[in-house]
């Protein structure tokens, strides 16, 4: 059952085999957790191993603190959207069970939304740490005026990036859609780009998350890429999602996405996959022809060359 309690923040941290690390994110957020005006609530979704237990554990060190809802196995959107049902916060903050909450987050996103009510999506900062240690800050984007301007900014010219636990995002948002469920990888891209176009969004200029980075296999990377596809195009522009009015960026992020995946498919060694992915750009648009990079990977595939 979700607490009666009305909150302004909601952080759900979705958790699925993280049983090592899991602390150190449940205990970022713990360490400023305000109960009056925030919620922590962890999604365990399904773990193997011994998530249950360090949740256990982590309930007794921090009585009524937090709540833990566990669930079947149905991957990250899944948890998410099991996060946003069983939580009562305006504004929702999905911190990925390997990183952290940044210092003063919470208290941060307090005073900005005071001041900035009408906000539905706040994008802040980050830090990563790579698998070394090192530690490079990333500000927050600069946001267009215009709406369609907005989208464009993150779908096509990359020059807004959002992380989640970075971010803040009012209820309302997902009364267009929630986390496509069908999607094991940029399963938020959906939800980022209709808050983006239909709703007021602000920045705050501090870091909110550290995100940990990981030294994934190039082909457990595609293999999830490679599972939602080219599917993911009308899943981000589908009509409730995104309207009329922005329905010209559909065709443009369609190649985008198609030689996104025809680089991945190039780097993981995926040959017939990669040609199937260059087909598919080339059909929508051929200035793809123009785009030296890739003719010059397609080029070694067709030519028998690629290592």
């Amino acid at each position: 059952m979700k607490m009666s309690a009305k909150r302004l923040l909601s952080v759900v941290i979705p958790t699925y085999n993280y049983a090592a690390v899991l602390p150190r994110a449940v205990e970022s957020v713990l360490a400023q957790l305000d109960a009056a005006s925030a919620e922590l609530v962890v999604i365990d979704d399904g773990s193997t191993d011994g998530t249950r237990q360090v949740l256990d554990g982590l309930l007794v060190a921090h009585p009524g603190r937090f709540r833990v809802v566990h669930k079947s196995n149905g991957g990250a959107s899944s948890a998410r959207n099991v996060g946003i049902r069983e939580t009562t916060g305006d504004y929702l903050i999905f911190l990925d069970a390997d990183d952290e909450m940044a210092s003063g987050a919470l208290s941060a996103l307090r005073e900005h939304l005071t001041a900035q009510p009408q906000t539905r999506l706040v994008i802040g900062g980050h830090i990563s740490i790579s698998p070394d240690g090192k530690r490079r800050e990333h500000e927050s984007a600069v946001l267009p005026e215009q709406p369609l301007d907005r989208l464009k900014a993150y779908l096509l010219d990359k020059r807004i990036a959002l992380s989640n636990g970075a971010c803040a995002m009012h209820r309302e948002v997902f009364e267009r859609g929630d986390y496509p469920e069908a999607f094991r990888s940029a399963e938020d891209i959906p939800v980022f780009a209709q808050a983006l176009a239909n709703y007021p969004c602000t920045v705050l200029n501090q870091p909110l998350a550290l995100i940990h980075k990981h030294d994934d296999s190039l082909r457990h990377q595609f293999s999830h890429a490679k599972a939602g596809g080219l599917a993911l195009v009308d899943e981000v522009f589908a009509p409730l999602r995104l309207p009329g009015e922005f329905q010209s960026l559909k065709k443009p992020f369609h190649v985008q996405r198609s030689l996104s995946l025809f680089r991945s498919a190039y780097l993981a060694g995926d040959v017939q996959a990669a040609k199937q992915y260059f087909r598919a750009a080339l059909q929508c648009d051929w200035g793809v022809l123009l785009r030296a990079s890739y003719v010059r990977k397609a080029l070694r595939l067709w030519l028998g060359r690629h290592a």
